[in-house]
């Protein structure tokens, strides 16, 4: 029933194989983000959908289910069409879908993905598509979006205060978000879209689906990390044979261990234990001791830790004039992380003098679950229909808000060397790339069963780059 993709629309969909006009035989559709919170989106999710859903062909008890479902939900249901897609086209949806390659970043208010039916008869099945479709590319483009911008601002500081760039860079952000989404498929999927940018998580499931449905041997990674229980268990007055405990059962030279330390003072604990009570044990063991606090001001905090820890630790100076704590100790800041939080405390860092190379960050709900369709304006509308023989433009263009007027005709997106372009046929203006120069920038993914390009994870974070 919950996989059943008959099942899987808005209840009025149900109602508008007859609500088209009479010859109506192909109905064509896009989808874009219309503006938002950021100026491009990273394209991603849509292979997920078709190998989750659109591999498996409509069956006939699939049919019977449905008719069933409608039946008692007040909706009127084609059984005729579904029937038909059983019995003369094997179960196969008989669509075509194209998108842009997932990774490529592409400027709002541009077609991400077109949609058409491939069967005359078949001509509803594009909008009863819509609800499931959509839901499958908003999600994980808004959430690798997110990700994508985040890495793009750690980026900056990395490279104004670090000598070493490309090798922290994929682990400066780590997914802290499976417990704060709405469900475990969201923590699939957008967790999945996270890993396009990044290669820290502890949300199991992300890691599952982008290793299952982007054919990748091990897509993320985590280090062994205490949680307040684990510490707190050992009362307050042992709080230094808590932390001791996590040295001495996973530090070895090389390895990474976190310890939350703000139970009862975090300032305590970076000075008088970790810096003073356990200094040695924590030099001893040749591991790196990832200290996180978890509350306070997220602005503030994690800076006053590492300056607390560099007077314990020391430092040195790097070639960019930034000091670096040793390598046996390092901060993680996982509460309170935004987009819009991430550089006001990298730009506080930066102002005192320390690196990006000492902080790393978590991100929970602030990447998996503060983001909805609106975040990035996400629509996929009608743009043109096939009926009594001639194509005709289809649009919405409303008087109280021009901000959703929608595209008319069979439109596109065009390419030339990084600039994109939404039009019906290739843009012929001048541009810096001389003229002529536009391919088209969607490629036909799906058709009538087929599943016709696959990509790989490496392939997406090729393209998505930073």
């Amino acid at each position: 029933m919950f996989d059943n993709i008959l099942l899987d629309t808005d209840s009025y969909k149900s109602s508008h194989h007859l609500q088209y006009p009479p010859g109506t035989e192909y109905v064509y559709s896009y989808i874009e983000s219309r503006g938002g919170k950021f100026d491009r989106t990273m394209v991603f999710g849509l292979q997920m959908w078709i190998k989750r859903y659109l591999n498996t062909p409509i069956t006939q008890a699939m049919v019977d289910e449905a008719a069933a479902f409608w039946s008692a939900h007040g909706e009127p249901f084609y059984r005729q069409g579904w029937d038909y897609i059983v019995r003369e086209l094997g179960g196969q949806l008989p669509v075509e879908i194209c998108s842009v390659p997932e990774g490529t970043v592409v400027p709002t208010h541009n077609v991400l993905l077109t949609i058409v039916n491939t069967d005359p008869q078949c001509f509803w099945l594009t909008s009863f598509l819509e609800t499931s479709l959509l839901r499958a590319i908003w999600y994980p483009t808004t959430v690798g979006t997110v990700s994508w911008h985040a890495k793009r601002i750690i980026r900056a500081a990395l490279e104004k205060s670090s000598d070493d760039v490309e090798g922290q860079l994929p682990f400066k952000l780590h997914d802290f978000g499976a417990r704060g989404v709405s469900s475990k498929e969201s923590a699939g999927i957008g967790g999945a879209a996270h890993l396009v940018n990044f290669q820290g998580s502890d949300t199991v499931t992300g890691v599952l689906y982008a290793n299952y449905f982007y054919n990748c041997d091990m897509s993320a990674f985590s280090i062994p990390a205490a949680e307040h229980s684990t510490i707190t268990s050992w009362g307050r007055s042992r709080e230094a044979d808590a932390y001791a405990n996590m040295i001495n059962t996973f530090g070895k030279p090389g390895a990474l261990v976190a310890v939350v330390s703000d139970s009862y003072d975090i300032m305590n604990a970076c000075r008088e234990i970790w810096g003073n009570k356990l200094k040695q044990v924590v030099l001893e063991s040749g591991s790196t001791l990832v200290v996180r606090p978890d509350s306070g001001d997220p602005l503030v905090v994690p800076v006053d830790v590492i300056e607390a820890l560099g007077e314990k630790f020391g430092y040195t100076v790097n070639s960019q004039g930034y000091k670096v704590l040793p390598d046996c100790v390092r901060v993680i800041q996982g509460d309170g992380i935004t987009v819009e939080s991430l550089p006001r405390i990298l730009d506080n860092l930066l102002t005192r003098g320390w690196s990006a190379d000492n902080l790393a960050f978590g991100m929970g709900g602030g990447l998996l679950q503060m983001v909805n369709r609106d975040t990035q304006k996400f629509a996929m509308k009608c743009s043109a229909a096939f009926v009594n023989g001639e194509w005709i433009d289809v649009y919405k263009d409303p008087a109280s808000d021009p901000g959703k007027r929608s595209k008319r005709g069979r439109v596109t997106l065009w390419t030339n060397g990084g600039e994109y372009e939404t039009a019906v046929t290739a843009p012929t203006r001048w541009t810096d790339h001389g003229v002529g120069g536009w391919q088209p920038a969607l490629q036909t993914v799906w058709r009538n069963g087929n599943l016709l390009v696959e990509t790989t994870l490496a392939e997406v974070r090729a393209r998505a780059g930073v």
